[in-house]
């Protein structure tokens, strides 16, 4: 980092009328405007198109889930807010097509706190933007140690938000009050955020790579459904017989179906603990499996049977149909075995990751914001055959490496697979 970079990441900018640098953080308890009603009915979400349509500049948008509680990741609150039409909380259960709304904002820029996590949900009810601003990846960029959205408010524009409301369960109606106030604060100083980080990464000389960035996620498709997510049952490297793991496979199947059916998040119908113990037992009566834990005294015969007819289904499994301990490998292997696959592909990988974590140090950003691991795994276990700055280009582009982050890593990959 050069010292102009240094002295603006160490002055950063506060928002007009924020408190002064240094003083104690402000607590942000209501909203400019007040907590507005929230729309729930056709005519109500028109009055906020409109308004919204009329509106000038960014727009600050969030997504509240009930993860935890519910099946899936819908969206149950969206917050709006926008300079000349104020904040909205619209319930996407009674208006469950935004689209219009989104046709309204145009191509404005959305302005969301970690926007990877609520594009899909925002994605189902019609919402997809033209443009957007994360200002959870542009603190990143930036260099900020802690990139919560409380915390960005805090260190950038000297308020305190109060977060107390983050996990409750957003699918209850009606919507208690406090947690509403919460809702709306949440988009309260988003573009107020923005407009600093603008200033701060202009400073640092690196807007264009934010903007890189952005533009990347609001192109990205929907991501594909995960293969086999059972794997990622907690506790899983506990389990290591086949058999078992058809086990895990059965259960886990099985309560994905009670869960969605009855729309509750999946770990209060069963929890991943218990799974992996019944796989481990392997019982073969509801008496024994009512002795596992997970499976105690308040769990009834029926769900017992449930859970019992699962494990019969895997230990019915002929050997050909059971899961392979891992998944094929779409890619190189895990680095822990490159040293006696490939000696010369381990020594490209320990340079390449010395070159690159340095780099990140002398940018002030995380080392996974410069470039993606992956990306230089895959480099680094099958590089171009003639390694040239261009070849090694070419395959960065090809993996998604955007145009700011090739400008800065293939220099070192290129060294490192030269060498």
């Amino acid at each position: 980092m050069t010292d102009a970079q240094e002295t603006a990441a160490e002055d950063r900018l506060p928002a007009p009328g924020a408190p002064t640098s240094g003083s104690a953080p402000v607590p942000l308890l209501d909203p400019r405007e007040g907590i507005p009603p929230v729309t729930a009915d056709p005519e109500a979400l028109a009055a906020v198109v409109g308004a919204f349509a009329a509106g000038s500049g960014p727009v600050a948008i969030d997504a509240e889930r009930a993860s935890g509680y519910r099946y899936g990741q819908r969206a149950y609150l969206v917050q709006l807010r926008r300079e000349g039409a104020g904040t909205a909380l619209i319930d996407p259960v009674a208006c469950p097509d935004l689209s219009g709304l989104a046709a309204a904002i145009g191509d404005a820029e959305w302005v969301l706190h970690a926007a990877t996590q609520d594009l899909p949900c925002l994605g189902e009810i019609g919402m997809h933007p033209g443009a957007l601003f994360d200002t959870e990846l542009a603190g990143r960029l930036a260099g900020f140690p802690r990139v919560g959205l409380g915390a960005m408010v805090e260190n950038v524009l000297g308020y305190a938000l109060e977060k107390g409301h983050s996990a409750v369960d957003w699918s209850t109606r009606p919507l208690p009050e406090p947690w509403l106030r919460y809702a709306a604060l949440d988009v309260e100083l988003l573009v107020d955020l923005r407009d600093a980080l603008v200033e701060e990464l202009t400073a640092q000389g690196k807007l264009r790579w934010a903007e890189e960035e952005f533009a990347a996620i609001a192109a990205a498709p929907p991501p594909e459904p995960r293969r086999d997510p059972w794997r990622r049952t907690s506790g899983m490297h506990k389990v290591r017989r086949r058999r078992q793991l058809g086990t895990v496979r059965e259960l886990w199947t099985a309560r994905d179906r009670v869960a969605q059916r009855r729309d509750i998040s999946p770990g209060k119908v069963l929890a991943d603990a218990a799974i992996v113990e019944a796989a481990l037992a392997m019982p073969t009566s509801t008496r024994a499996l009512a002795a596992l834990p997970g499976f105690g005294h308040r769990m009834g015969r029926r769900q017992l049977e449930q859970w019992l007819a699962a494990v019969e289904r895997a230990r019915a499994l002929p050997e050909s149909e059971l899961p392979q301990p891992g998944l094929p490998l779409n890619g190189p292997p895990p680095p822990r075995a490159w040293a006696d696959k490939d000696p010369a592909a381990a020594a490209r990988l320990s340079a390449a990751r010395a070159a690159v974590t340095a780099r990140a140090e002398e940018l002030g950003l995380p080392q996974e914001n410069l470039i993606a691991p992956d990306t230089v795994r895959r480099v680094c276990w099958e590089p171009p055959k003639d390694p040239t700055e261009e070849s090694v280009a070419a395959a960065l582009t090809h993996l998604g490496a955007r145009p700011w982050q090739i400008e800065q890593v293939t220099p070192l990959l290129t060294a490192a697979v030269q060498d």
